[in-house]
């Protein structure tokens, strides 16, 4: 199926990726940087990739990595480890002077002083490639391009929809999304109707719960990179998280286990135990493959303004790497039209090349499912770019997770909860600037 009309492109579909001539794609620019890619050179080589796995991707990159390696020549050596205990382990390697050659990280900024500007490679022009915001979201103040965009998330909730139509209680549309009040409303009603565990699940993550801020009007960081919580927004979304954490709509022992780690609400979902379920895009392909019921995804609540959140995977090439040249190589060709595409449409990403968001992407199954999160990032409003895009939101976001269950556990209020983040993302900005 296809989600919007495919054209033309140059090294097109009817040509494997394969037939393109490495370091002379049809569809990319010259390297117009300083330092030029000898690709005969990485014939024979090994390069360490550093990865976590949101599930379908993985088999889609191994695919794309097996082209990569009948091109060059050269042998990818795929390391996953858990998303939890990615920022860890890349300090760790970076410390002891081991870094991978590259590495998928969701923000590029706890390395920047490791990492492979690719312009130096790939010239100037190269963020040209992407999309506006992930493109500015992948350089440093300086102007360096510090990871290429490689997928762009959407933020958004999934619904039980068997169990909405045992409830009988109707599904929102794009034409008449619920609001806040009335995703609430519905989920306690389906619950109840099904004798479900929970309301509602988000996942752990102060990424996830930056959509409900912005839902209620204000967000961690400003469009001027400088902290922007507004109080009594922020109190409003706090209040009635707590409130459905304290009527036990929302799982509290969930968000008050594991300290602030991230921790997916997924596997509450998939055994029917909630029937709405805050994630992202992401999902979609476990879901398609795992979910032994219907299932939909459906536009974010709107509360002061609509939309969700968005996020991204980066590629970054580690400059002390035994061979930073491979690692940036590596990291062009993986973004490359071909290969972005053959990732978003087996894993269910969004992609992020300019040429890409213009032709669609053809996705196997639930395009319905993957036009919904589409349509959302048309109407998520820009500042939770900026957001997201910024050095100091994954520490914010850490902050706030542990802020808020500090909130749900009953030990502070919403008003202290929010002075505390508020100081604490004014002293991450103020450290990452």
């Amino acid at each position: 199926m296809r989600l919007f009309r495919a054209v033309t492109v140059a090294c097109a579909a009817a040509m494997a990726i394969s037939a393109c001539a490495p370091g002379q794609p049809a569809d990319e620019p010259a390297a117009a940087g300083p330092q030029q890619i000898d690709w005969a050179s990485f014939r024979g080589q090994t390069l360490d990739y550093l990865y976590f796995t949101d599930g379908p991707d993985e088999a889609a990159t191994r695919a794309v990595i097996d082209r990569f390696t009948q091109e060059t020549g050269s042998t990818v050596n795929l390391q996953i480890v858990p998303f939890a205990d990615l920022e860890r382990t890349l300090q760790g390697r970076i410390g002891s002077g081991t870094p991978p050659h590259v590495a998928r990280v969701q923000t590029w900024s706890p390395y920047a002083d490791s990492l492979v500007d690719l312009k130096t490679y790939f010239g100037p022009d190269y963020p040209q490639q992407f999309t506006p915001g992930p493109a500015a979201a992948a350089q440093a103040p300086d102007g360096r391009m510090l990871g290429a965009p490689n997928d762009l998330t959407m933020n958004g909730p999934f619904v039980n929809v068997d169990a909405f139509n045992r409830a009988g209680i109707p599904l929102p549309t794009a034409q008449d999304p619920w609001t806040w009040d009335e995703m609430v409303a519905a989920a306690t009603a389906v619950q109840q109707a099904n004798g479900m565990e929970s309301a509602i699940a988000i996942d752990k993550s102060g990424h996830r719960l930056s959509t409900v801020l912005s839902a209620f009007g204000t967000a961690l960081i400003g469009q001027d990179g400088k902290e922007a919580l507004d109080p009594a927004k922020a109190e409003a979304a706090l209040n009635s998280l707590n409130g459905l954490v304290q009527s036990g709509a929302i799982l509290k022992d969930f968000w008050l286990e594991q300290g602030s780690r991230y921790r997916g609400a997924n596997e509450q979902f998939l055994a029917q135990q909630v029937p709405v379920y805050l994630s992202g895009n992401w999902q979609v392909g476990q879901f398609a493959q795992n979910a032994t019921f219907q299932w939909a995804a459906v536009p974010n609540a709107c509360g002061e303004r609509c939309g969700g959140f968005p996020g991204g995977k980066y590629l970054v090439a580690f400059s002390e790497s035994s061979n930073p040249a491979l690692g940036a190589a590596f990291v062009e060709w993986m973004n490359r039209a071909e290969a972005q595409r053959a990732m978003s449409e087996q894993s269910f990403w969004l992609p992020t090349r300019r040429d890409l968001v213009e032709s669609g992407i053809t996705y196997p199954s639930r395009t319905e499912d993957m036009g919904v999160f589409l349509a959302d990032v048309a109407v998520t409003p820009e500042d939770t770019y900026a957001a997201n895009g910024s050095p100091a939101f994954n520490g914010s976001a850490r902050l706030f997770v542990e802020e808020i269950s500090k909130l749900f556990a009953g030990q502070q209020d919403a008003a202290t909860t929010v002075t505390a983040v508020k100081t604490g993302v004014a002293e991450l900005v103020e450290q990452t600037s």
